[in-house]
């Protein structure tokens, strides 16, 4: 059944140039599309930044070589990508609950002070609680756009509610933010 490629997103566009002809350039936009993002989604799910960073070309590297298992109808680029990219992290988790036959020794490097991390702390607390005074619906979207690195539109396609009803929670939902955090700084 051939799909209508006017109802589809850029990246699903991009993704069906990868796997219908190994399209480089496509590909390249796909990169610097998710890239970020999923490099984002590691790190918060509490991946070092190297690691995140080494998953990252895994699950891009899984989307060249197994462009051809894309299929529109099932799903769009991003959701096909996210699901590559959460097993990978499942993989990894189920990887390192395993015991290392010899513990290495960490790397020695500069760390940071006991003030500096201190004061991060405090700051994601307040952060936290500030998020947590929020209602559902603007929390929800606030952590899209600004920890999942999603935008407007994006959320939007995701969740099935309407983008200007989207950008509304974000705005409400930041000047909450901004009125809780205010003595912050």
């Amino acid at each position: 059944m051939p799909v209508e490629t006017a109802k589809l997103s850029a990246q699903t566009r991009q993704l069906l140039a990868v796997r219908d002809r190994r399209d480089k350039a496509a590909f390249a936009a796909l990169f610097d599309h998710f890239a970020p993002r999923l490099k984002g989604f590691f790190i918060r799910s509490g991946c070092s930044a190297p690691v995140a960073e080494e998953i990252v070309q895994d699950v891009m590297l899984t989307l060249w070589r197994k462009s051809a298992q894309f299929d529109p109808h099932r799903a769009q680029a991003s959701a096909w990508i996210y699901q590559i990219a959460r097993n990978r992290h499942i993989d990894l988790l189920r990887k390192s609950a395993r015991p290392l036959p010899e513990e290495t020794e960490s790397e020695t490097g500069t760390e940071p002070d006991a003030a500096q991390i201190l004061a991060l702390q405090q700051e994601a607390g307040h952060l936290k609680q500030a998020l947590g005074k929020l209602n559902r619906e603007q929390r929800h979207v606030i952590e899209r756009a600004y920890l999942g690195e999603l935008s407007h539109k994006e959320i939007s396609a995701l969740t099935g509610v309407p983008l200007g009803t989207i950008k509304s929670r974000i705005r409400l939902g930041l000047e909450r933010l901004r009125h809780e955090l205010r003595g912050l700084r």
